[in-house]
C-alpha cells in the first residue's frame, strides 16, 4: 500500500484541502483523523429514503438512491430512449461553505443502462430536495426501481472569491496548443 504521507512529506505548502498528509497541514500528526472529519448534515424527507453511502472507504463518490415518497405508489421510473427522467432522492444535503456538491454518473449505469447524469451542480445556497436528472442516450428504455442506485455525489472544493475582469488580451505567452479546441490533438 502506498503511504500518502511519504509521497508528499517534503512539500511545504498547505492548500487547506483537508488531506492532512503534509507536515505543514493542521492535524498532520493525528493518526486517527476520524474525529476530525467534516460533518455534513443530511435530512431524510421520507422514512424510506436511503442515506448516501460509499461502496468502498476510498471512493470519492457516495451513491444516491431513487426514493418514491411513501404517499405515492412505489413503482419503477423509466428513462425513455433518448429522453430523460427526474429522480427524487428523498434527501436534503447540506453543502458546506467553500464547496459544491456535484452529482455524477455511475459508470455501471452508463455502460449497462445507457444513462448519464445531466445538470449536476448543487450550490451551497440550494436548500431543497436533491433530484437526479438521468439522460438515456440509448435506444432502449431504462427502468429504475425504488431503492436503486441512480448516481453518485462528490463534494468539490471551490473558490467563490474570484472577480472576473474584462480584458482585450488574456495570455501573455503563446502556448503549444494555442486556440486548438475539440479534436485538435487528433484521436490516434
Amino acid at each position: 500500500m502506498i503511504d500518502g504521507k511519504k509521497l508528499i512529506k517534503d512539500q511545504n505548502e498547505c492548500y487547506d484541502c483537508g488531506c492532512n498528509l503534509k507536515p505543514v497541514c493542521p492535524r498532520y500528526e493525528d493518526e486517527d483523523n476520524e474525529g476530525n472529519k467534516m460533518k455534513i448534515r443530511v435530512q431524510r424527507l421520507h422514512k424510506n429514503a436511503k442515506l448516501p453511502e460509499r461502496a468502498h472507504p476510498t471512493d470519492a463518490g457516495m451513491d444516491l438512491f431513487y426514493c418514491v415518497p411513501p404517499d405515492q405508489e412505489q413503482s419503477p421510473l423509466f428513462a425513455r430512449p433518448h429522453g430523460s427522467a427526474l429522480f427524487p432522492t428523498g434527501l436534503k444535503i447540506e453543502v458546506p461553505e467553500g464547496y459544491m456538491l456535484e452529482i455524477k454518473s455511475k459508470s455501471g449505469i452508463a455502460v449497462k443502462r445507457g444513462c448519464v447524469v445531466g445538470a449536476c451542480v448543487v450550490d451551497r445556497g440550494y436548500t431543497g430536495e436533491i433530484f437526479v436528472n438521468l439522460w438515456n442516450f440509448s435506444s432502449k428504455g431504462a427502468q429504475f426501481d425504488p431503492g436503486d442506485k441512480i448516481a453518485q455525489a462528490v463534494f468539490v472544493k471551490i473558490n467563490t472569491d474570484i472577480e472576473l475582469v474584462e480584458s482585450d488580451h488574456i495570455y501573455d505567452d503563446e502556448t503549444s496548443r494555442g486556440d486548438g479546441a475539440l479534436g485538435s490533438t487528433g484521436d490516434k
